[in-house]
């Protein structure tokens, strides 16, 4: 399969404009805005045309996390814009990411969370704005410490209600303030 170019420069961009304007914008996470604000994000863009390609390449980030300072790096976001653009085969690659973590042993060390531009929690529709939580520019694994996810969880008293408040979030903002928030032509 022949890789269609892309430029790594407006791929970041894209991305970083969906996370200040999304993620932090709306606070789907509200964790994300310190790691955005003292730099402490790694974003790589992924070259990687097969979902083989995309598991060594998705290792080695794995193992580049869990070296590096959590000053300086505390989370990766491997974006990868030529495979796994279905979202079921998306989906389904998240077992092998997992199985990943597990064999490097690094599970509870690190996780992998989800995005992608066609994301759909089960029992929903795919237009279903609930769904848009998740919803990226382009495929991408979130690599997390745990450490990190602990302490935040700690700091925000109501972690487990970011959910549903992102839901009713969304539902107030609707489908046509989401796609102008982000910039997308109707």
């Amino acid at each position: 399969m022949m890789s269609t170019a892309i430029d790594d420069d407006v791929v970041v961009a894209a991305t970083v404009h969906w996370l200040e304007q999304a993620v932090i914008g709306l606070n789907l996470c509200p964790f994300a805005k310190a790691v955005h604000a003292k730099g402490q994000i790694r974003y790589v863009v992924s070259h990687a045309d097969t979902p083989e390609a995309l598991l060594e390449q998705l290792m080695e980030e794995l193992q580049h996390l869990a070296d590096a300072d959590p000053a300086k790096v505390d989370t990766t976001l491997l974006i990868h814009p030529n495979v796994l653009a279905d979202f079921e085969d998306y989906n389904e690659f998240l077992d092998v990411a997992d199985a990943a973590l597990e064999d490097m042993e690094l599970d509870g060390e690190l996780q992998v969370a989800s995005f992608h531009p066609d994301y759909q929690f089960a029992d929903t529709h795919r237009n279903d704005i609930e769904n848009y939580t998740n919803r990226s520019p382009y495929p991408t694994l979130h690599l997390l410490r745990e450490d990190s996810v602990e302490r935040a969880v700690e700091a925000f008293p109501e972690a487990s209600d970011i959910f549903e408040k992102n839901i009713a979030t969304l539902r107030a903002l609707g489908h046509d303030a989401w796609d102008k928030l982000l910039g997308v032509k109707g």
